[in-house]
């Protein structure tokens, strides 16, 4: 059992037996999921008397929606399973593994901490089947296992978690009927995207809305923009290796990113001008899409972004996304910028095991997609099962995907990626060069050493 010690938590507990059934959300055997993978998971475990627990940061909607993926585990293996969800996970859960109380399965936001209670003995290792079964049946395979692979206590590197529930960030959003109006086409790749921008300034348009306003967070929609830059004019190789800092900020590849986001905040290529890039609040920065006339044409942004559209804006109709493309000429595929949440086994038990193959099921995504909220790079599952046309279409470009790599900042020690970083990008924004903006960056991160 878990302990519920802070303010916030909240539990649920799924009840094996045939009462169960009234609180499956989709009768087995109705509609196009993959119920073959449901049978043949129901037949392949027993778990009658055993309980499965889990803690994660979900709650409200995402509890009610991971619960009900929840139920169908439940219902196949005839297991009791009881989700804790909190506001302050990531502080539970160091509590709950230093403790040795924590639940078998935990929910991780972002890889970071898991990496971090790996390395401390916290969590299990998965198998070379389960990384196998990651490149067979994710797309981008290797990225999975690798976000997802950590140095243990033993100094051995290991697969330590199971990635679902996944965010893309590489999007660009525009309002249809301005592309069509003006007889614009949507770019296929990142030559077209800067063609197309300065198509728009030649025609006394605007191109881009961008602000990087946020509170004391200010700076951050900048960071996204170089990360997404550094996956399509680099290795992800070398993604990884800035993210780890034995790139540095001031190799001439980072340099270069930086500059290439610069080139997008030019004068006359950003609404407002250069100078008011910083100034404007990310929230405010897409409604110049939708003025009359337009502002601008395009706003790149995460799939979060239409919670600010002015109220009634319909996704699909008044406004719409295409994935921030790659460049022909770097040969670099299709790389996503994104995030989501990894499961870990913080206490090992054969339901806990068990939990990891009901994950790798089409049913176990399926059952979530077909309502809100959710992204998998799952290959097996039925895409015409997502609850609206949006998520289809992201979920299709994650599909499409051949590299994918996590927000890098989120990633960096806390001083540097929520913080040098994102005052770097407004101070580079105003002004300062590039290369200079790059040295003091580093120089935060060579202070933590």
């Amino acid at each position: 059992m878990i302990r519920r010690s802070l303010a916030g938590a909240s539990v649920f507990a799924l009840v094996a037996g045939a009462a169960l059934a009234q609180d499956l959300k989709f009768p087995v055997g109705e509609g196009d999921f993959n119920w073959a993978s449901y049978q043949e998971f129901d037949a392949a475990y027993d778990l009658t008397g055993q309980e499965l627990t889990i803690s994660g940061p979900w709650l409200g909607p995402d509890q009610e929606l991971v619960e009900s993926m929840l139920a169908y585990f439940a219902a196949a293996t005839g297991a009791t399973v009881k989700y804790v969800g909190s506001d302050s996970f990531e502080t539970q859960v160091r509590i709950d593994t230093e403790a040795g109380s924590a639940a078998n399965i935990s929910v991780f936001p972002q890889p970071g901490l898991l990496g971090d209670l790996a390395k401390l003995g916290f969590v299990a290792p998965l198998t070379a089947e389960d990384a196998a079964w990651f490149r067979d049946n994710y797309a981008a395979g290797d990225s999975w296992v690798s976000l997802a692979t950590f140095e243990g206590p033993d100094g051995n590197e290991n697969l330590y978690g199971f990635f679902y529930k996944i965010d893309v960030k590489s999007l660009v959003w525009y309002v249809p009927e301005n592309f069509e109006d003006a007889g614009y086409e949507i770019p296929q790749t990142m030559e077209e995207l800067k063609a197309l921008t300065d198509q728009i300034v030649a025609d006394g348009g605007t191109p881009w809305c961008i602000g990087l306003g946020s509170g004391a967070a200010t700076g951050w929609p900048a960071t996204d923009w170089v990360e997404d830059l550094m996956l399509r004019l680099n290795s992800p190789e070398d993604y990884d290796a800035w993210v780890a800092n034995t790139l540095p900020f001031t190799d001439p590849k980072v340099i270069a990113a930086i500059e290439e986001f610069g080139w997008f905040i030019e004068e006359g290529r950003v609404a407002g001008g250069r100078g008011a890039v910083a100034t404007t609040d990310f929230r405010d920065s897409p409604k110049g899409l939708f003025t009359s006339p337009p502002q601008c044409y395009m706003h790149r942004q995460a799939s979060f972004i239409p919670s600010f559209f002015p109220e009634g804006t319909e996704v699909g109709v008044d406004a719409d996304f295409f994935y921030f493309p790659a460049y022909a000429d770097k040969n670099l595929g299709k790389p996503v910028l994104g995030a989501g949440t990894v499961f870990g086994i913080t206490k090992d038990s054969p339901a806990a095991r068990a939990f990891i193959e009901w994950l790798k099921t089409p049913i176990a995504h399926e059952v979530w997609m077909a309502q809100s909220g959710f992204l998998t790079p799952h290959k097996g599952v039925n895409v015409e099962l997502y609850g609206d046309p949006t998520l289809k279409k992201m979920g299709e470009i994650l599909l499409g995907a051949d590299t994918f790599r996590f927000d890098g900042s989120d990633l960096m020690p806390g001083g540097v990626g929520a913080g040098t970083f994102w005052t770097g990008m407004v101070d580079y924004a105003g002004g300062k060069p590039a290369a200079q903006v790059a040295q003091e960056i580093q120089a935060s991160w060579d202070a933590l050493k």
